[in-house]
C-alpha cells in the first residue's frame, strides 16, 4: 500500500478504533516492566507502540521516527495495522502515514508542550507524547472519554529493556541515550498537568510515585472479567474464525487473542484448495472485496501457507489456547497431515464428497470433527462404518442455514448423539451453532453436547462470505456467550443425586 499523507490520518484511526468495543487505549514502550503484563490484557483494546514495541505484543499503531527501526520492524514481519512515521518506507503492504518530526533541541523544547496541546501533529523526539495525541483524536472520533495505560515506560536506562525484545536494535550512545530517557519523566508529568479536564485519563502503570496501578493490579482489573465465574466445564467452547481473518495475520492474531481473553477452548481455521475446489467458471466471475475484482482474488488472499499454521501453533501454544481447521478437500488434507494437529474438521458443505471422505477415513486416526449440516441418518450410517479408526469421532448437529432457524435448529439430534456415544466411547457429541444468539447452545450443552461451535468475526466487512451470523468479537457478544455456556453447566450440576450444603429441613422428623 501506498504511504498516506496526513489527510488520510483520521480516517485511518477511525477504522481501527471501530474494531473495538472498550473505550481503552494502551500506549506501549519497551521498559522491563512490560514483561509483567500478561498477554491477554491486551487483547480487547487498542495498543499504539513505541518504536518496535510491536515485538513486545501485537500492536495496532506503531509510532516511530528513527531509521534503525525499520530493520527490527521488518525482522518481526510488520505486526502492526498502521504505521506513522517521519519518513515513507515499505512497511510489507501495511499503511503507513508520514508525519513531521521535529527533534528535541533547546528551542523545541520550550514549545514541546504547546504542539502538544494543539490540533496540529507531528512527532516528538518524546514519543509518548504523540502517542497520547492518537489517543486524544481516537477519543474525539469515538466521542467518548478514553482510558489510557501508559505500560513499558520506566523512565531508568539502568533497567534495560523487555526481555522479550531479545535483540536490541537501537544504536548504543551511552550517555545520550540516558539522559533522553530520564527526562522524559519530567514531560510525562507535565502532561498528566495538561490533561485535566480533557478526553483522556492516562494512567502511568508501574512503581514510581506518580503510578496509579501496579502491573499486578492492571493484571488483575482487566483480566477479572474472565476469571468472574470460576466454573471450569467439560464442553469444549470453539471460536470458528473461518476466513474472517481475511489472510492478515495481525487481524488474526487479534482474533486469537480475543476468543481466548473471552475464554473459548478453541479457534478454528479453514483450509482449501482454492484451484481445485472451485470451477474455473466460479474463479473467474466478479466479485468486489479490496483484493481483487474476481471471486478468485478474494479466496487466494483468504487462504493461509503453511508459514501461516505455523505462526497460529505458536501464537495458540503462546496465549493457552488450542487450535484445528476444516480441511475441505483432498489436497488441504495431505497439506494439514504434515503439520499434525489434535483435530481436523470434515465440514457440512463436503458432506457429498463421499471419494474424499473415504480417503480421510483410510487415512485419518486422530480427532475428527464432522458437522452434519445438509444430511440425515443415511450419512450418519455412512459416518460410524467408515471412520472406524479415528481415536474420537465429533458429531455436532448442525443446520446450514445463515443464520439457522429456531425450528430447523432440532437440537434433540444432540440427544441422539449422546445416546451413540453409550454405546461407542469414541463418539462425542456436540452442535454447530448457525442460530442467533446463545438459547440454542445453552439447550445442547443440556442435550449432553461436549462441542459448542460459535462463528466470530472482528468488525463487520460488507464484502466478507457468510459474516452475518458470527460474533462481532469488538462487541461483548462472544464473552457473553462462553459465560451463558458456563453458567448452563453449572446449572445442569452433577447427574449424582446427593445433598447440597444449600437444603435445609424445615421440619425435623421427632427421633
Amino acid at each position: 500500500m501506498a504511504n498516506l499523507t496526513m489527510d488520510n490520518f483520521s480516517t485511518q484511526l477511525e477504522n481501527i478504533a471501530s474494531t473495538y468495543a472498550t473505550d481503552t487505549i494502551f500506549i506501549l514502550g519497551k521498559g522491563p516492566s512490560a514483561d509483567l503484563i500478561k498477554p491477554e490484557v491486551f487483547s480487547d483494546s487498542l495498543v499504539i507502540g513505541i518504536n518496535d514495541a510491536e515485538r513486545i505484543a501485537p500492536a495496532d499503531i506503531s509510532l516511530f521516527h528513527a531509521p534503525w527501526v525499520e530493520q527490527a520492524l521488518l525482522d518481526s514481519g510488520f505486526r502492526s495495522r498502521l504505521y506513522i512515521a517521519a519518513h515513507p518506507f515499505d512497511a510489507g503492504g501495511k499503511p503507513v502515514v508520514v508525519a513531521p518530526h521535529v527533534a528535541l533541541t533547546q528551542a523545541s523544547s520550550d514549545l514541546i508542550m504547546q504542539r502538544f496541546m494543539s490540533d496540529d501533529f507531528v512527532i516528538e523526539d518524546v514519543l509518548f507524547l504523540s502517542a497520547i495525541k492518537i489517543a486524544r483524536e481516537i477519543g474525539r472520533l469515538r466521542g467518548r472519554e478514553q482510558t489510557v495505560y501508559m505500560v513499558g515506560f520506566d523512565f531508568d536506562p539502568a533497567l534495560g529493556q523487555s526481555h522479550r525484545l531479545g535483540r536490541d536494535y537501537a544504536p548504543q550512545l551511552g550517555d545520550e541515550n540516558a539522559i533522553r530517557i530520564s527526562v522524559q519523566e519530567f514531560y510525562f508529568i507535565n502532561a498528566l498537568y495538561f490533561l485535566r479536564d480533557t478526553n483522556l485519563t492516562v494512567k502511568h502503570v508501574g512503581a514510581r510515585t506518580f503510578s496509579a496501578l501496579s502491573a499486578e493490579e492492571l493484571n488483575a482489573s482487566l483480566t477479572q472479567a474472565s476469571s468472574d465465574n470460576p466454573y471450569s466445564g467439560k464442553v469444549a467452547i470453539v471460536a470458528e474464525v473461518t476466513t474472517n481473518h481475511f489472510g492478515d495475520r495481525s487481524r488474526l492474531e487479534r482474533m486469537v487473542r480475543l476468543t481466548k481473553a473471552a475464554g473459548a477452548d478453541y479457534i478454528k481455521l479453514q483450509k482449501r484448495d482454492v484451484a481445485s475446489f472451485y470451477t474455473p467458471e466460479q474463479l473467474a466471475s466478479p466479485y468486489v472485496s479490496p483484493y481483487g475484482k474476481t471471486f478468485n482474488d478474494y479466496r487466494q488472499q483468504l487462504e493461509l501457507s503453511k508459514y501461516d499454521f505455523e505462526f497460529v501453533d505458536r501464537l495458540c501454544k503462546e496465549v493457552g489456547i488450542g487450535w484445528f481447521a476444516s480441511v475441505l478437500d483432498q489436497p488441504s488434507f495431505e497439506f494439514m497431515r504434515e503439520l499434525n494437529p489434535a483435530f481436523i474438521k470434515l465440514p457440512s458443505t463436503i458432506s457429498e464428497h463421499t471419494d474424499y471422505l473415504k480417503h480421510v477415513a483410510r487415512n485419518w486416526t486422530g480427532g475428527l470433527v464432522l458437522s452434519t449440516g445438509m444430511t440425515d441418518d443415511k450419512y450418519e450410517q455412512f459416518v460410524l462404518e467408515n471412520f472406524s479408526l479415528c481415536e474420537s469421532l465429533y458429531l455436532l448437529q448442525c443446520n446450514s442455514a445463515y443464520p439457522s432457524p429456531l425450528q430447523d435448529c432440532h437440537i434433540a439430534v444432540v440427544r441422539h448423539y449422546h445416546e451413540l456415544s453409550r454405546r461407542d466411547s469414541r463418539i462425542i457429541p456436540g452442535y454447530s451453532s448457525h442460530d442467533l444468539g446463545w438459547q440454542a447452545s445453552a439447550l445442547a450443552v443440556a442435550a449432553g453436547a461436549c462441542m459448542l461451535e460459535k462463528h466470530v468475526k472482528l468488525g463487520n466487512a460488507e464484502w466478507a462470505h457468510f459474516d452475518a451470523v458470527a460474533v462481532d468479537l469488538t462487541t461483548p457478544a462472544f464473552r457473553e456467550y462462553v459465560a451463558r455456556i458456563r453458567e448452563t453447566e453449572m446449572i445442569l450440576g452433577s447427574g449424582t443425586k446427593h445433598v447440597n450444603d444449600s437444603e435445609h429441613h424445615k421440619y425435623f422428623r421427632n427421633l
